[in-house]
């Protein structure tokens, strides 16, 4: 990451993923990671053990709900798919009622 030398105000979740990653990559000490952003070493074991758990949405203020979130784009989709069957039928008994007044013109 770069040199933080102004206080960051708001520690947002790639913030704090990109600090755990520098550490656990070697790349900087954690006592070095905390000198030169700014935090506890108690905020960094922290979001270390949250990120090791969950990634980088361990992390948020708010994590996702994951699950919750498949749930309700599966209930999208399904509804999505009966619009579109809905629509098919139409048209298709549109075409037949079509193609019958045709054939005994």
């Amino acid at each position: 990451m770069a040199d933080e030398q102004e206080e960051i105000q708001r520690w947002t979740a790639k913030r704090k993923a990109a600090v755990v990653v520098e550490v656990l990559k070697n790349q900087v000490t954690g006592v070095d990671a905390c000198r030169k952003y700014g935090i506890k070493q108690s905020e960094l074991e922290e979001w270390t053990v949250r990120f090791l758990e969950a990634g980088e949405n361990g992390l948020r203020a708010n994590p996702r709900d994951e699950q919750a979130e498949y749930e309700m784009k599966i209930k999208e989709l399904q509804a999505k798919v009966g619009e579109l069957v809905l629509e098919r039928d139409v048209l298709k008994k549109s075409l037949e009622l079509r193609e019958g007044r045709e054939k005994t013109s």
